[in-house]
């Protein structure tokens, strides 16, 4: 029997489990379809297995804080079930007890956990068990996850000249009309006060598509009494020393947009031996772009043609050893380079500030692959997380350790769904630009260790979810699990 799992489901304190199967106020299932008969759901488990074979004794590391000789569900089953909210895309924790009211998810949710359960937990119940998890424990978790892909090769088609490229930027979570903790963001709209959480997210991304979190910083005032609000910059400060201390020997390459082009993250970057490439503006640094534009035309040598597809032409040019002092009175060596893309009528321009070496050889993969490559964080990452089913904008809880717990599971999530489906979105993953690259390592049928195979519904094919998930991700997961 699990750690932390009694025999009979009988209610702790926090634990409110109840009965599986059918009930009068749920839907009628005889006339409710099933769906098509897919073998892709045991790939869900397959997959775990591959990439992550350590998973279920990592669930069963994690700190718990809830009285050992109370409890009824054990922390492996409570994290997948979080898992399960993200993984089926249900929107709420409320449909926990809607949706995976069956003996087939019940018995799904077990093998997946290596646990005994007799009874899925209530959603409150999760609720509560996210609260005695320390903050720490779910990034820990990830890390782990992530250095377990770097060191499989999984994301080696991600390097940029050598680098993981990580675009990292800052999105909303969660809005509130009244101040909801001490932590809230304030912020004036049209003479009315709203109360925000934001998080400063850092995303593993390939040019396949793939967005992967590997670090996350909240972005939250100390207390309501304070004198100046929290900003992405200083949570930059604090999430830079995370990923340091997250990924030592990982080479990166931060990809950045022109609010980051200043002297403290120049001086970080290169303290850390980091690559970077962040967006230049005129408005960013008025006097180097100023130099930039003059010593353009005074290095006729610095530009080169390329022609990604037959329709459109760019061409790029660059200037290097841009010398920068910043407000310390640190000087920073710099290049700045640049690309102009015509395509149709359309045109479009681009510029960006490196440190890297720029030179004919280089110059197309930093611009395309590197710094267009921030858009992924945007479509691959935040996008689909907030209108793709995961319902990031979603308040999973009130209370401000479950809110962010929540927040760890919803990428813990997206990362699995990565790993199953190549870019999170259930569509076949691909590459921004036509220039030909290798197929990712780590892709393809999983091999290797095979967990016990998933129980399917008498006549049917899906976890056990009472209704279809109107998401065609959903579907796919929900089929034959």
């Amino acid at each position: 029997m699990d750690r932390g799992t009694s025999a009979a489901p009988a209610a702790g304190r926090g634990d409110h489990p109840f009965a599986v199967g059918p009930d009068s106020g749920s839907p009628d299932l005889a006339g409710s379809s099933w769906g098509p008969a897919i073998e892709l759901g045991a790939t869900l488990a397959k997959t775990v297995a591959h990439f992550w074979p350590d998973l279920g004794g990592w669930l069963g590391g994690l700190a718990d804080t809830r009285d050992q000789q109370r409890i009824t569900y054990s922390r492996r089953f409570l994290v997948w079930m979080g898992l399960a909210v993200f993984l089926l895309k249900l929107g709420s924790r409320r449909q926990v007890r809607f949706e995976l009211d069956s003996p087939v998810a019940l018995a799904n949710l077990n093998r997946l956990a290596g646990a005994s359960q007799e009874a899925v937990a209530h959603g409150d119940t999760l609720n509560h068990f996210l609260g005695h998890l320390p903050e720490r424990e779910l990034p820990s978790l990830r890390r782990r996850m992530v250095h377990r892909l770097i060191r499989m090769k999984a994301v080696d088609d991600g390097r940029l000249l050598g680098h993981f490229l990580v675009d990292i930027d800052g999105t909303g979570q969660l809005v509130f009309d009244h101040r909801h903790c001490p932590h809230c963001l304030e912020q004036t709209i049209n003479g009315r006060k709203c109360y925000s959480h934001h998080v400063l997210e850092a995303k593993l991304v390939t040019p396949s598509g793939l967005a992967l979190s590997i670090a996350s910083e909240f972005i939250e005032n100390p207390g309501p009494n304070r004198s100046t609000q929290d900003c992405e910059l200083n949570a930059f400060l604090r999430l830079a020393e995370r990923l340091k201390k997250d990924y030592p020997q990982v080479r990166l390459c931060l990809a950045l947009d022109a609010l980051y082009a200043n002297g403290t993250v120049f001086q970080i970057c290169r303290e850390n031996n980091w690559k970077f490439i962040i967006a230049f503006k005129e408005g960013s640094l008025p006097a180097l772009w100023r130099e930039y534009q003059t010593l353009l035309g005074l290095c006729p040598r610095n530009r080169t043609q390329h022609r990604p597809d037959p329709d459109t032409d760019q061409t790029f040019a660059w200037v290097g050893d841009l010398e920068h002092t910043d407000d310390h009175g640190r000087t920073h060596r710099l290049t700045a380079f640049q690309c102009q893309e015509q395509e149709g009528e359309n045109h479009r321009f681009f510029a960006w500030l490196t440190n890297f070496t720029v030179n004919q050889q280089t110059v197309v993969r930093l611009a395309n692959d590197g710094g267009r490559g921030r858009w992924t964080i945007e479509n691959e990452g935040f996008n689909i997380q907030k209108n793709g089913g995961f319902a990031l904008e979603h308040a999973y809880s009130t209370s401000d350790r479950q809110i962010k717990n929540f927040y760890v599971l919803l990428q813990l999530a997206h990362l699995i769904l990565s790993r199953l489906v190549g870019n999170g979105t259930g569509q076949p993953a691909r590459r921004r630009r036509p220039t030909p690259l290798r197929q990712p390592a780590g892709h393809g049928p999983p091999t290797g260790r095979e967990p016990p195979p998933l129980a399917h519904p008498p006549g049917g094919d899906r976890l056990g979810c009472r209704r279809p998930n109107p998401h065609p991700l959903g579907q796919f997961l929900t089929a034959r699990l």
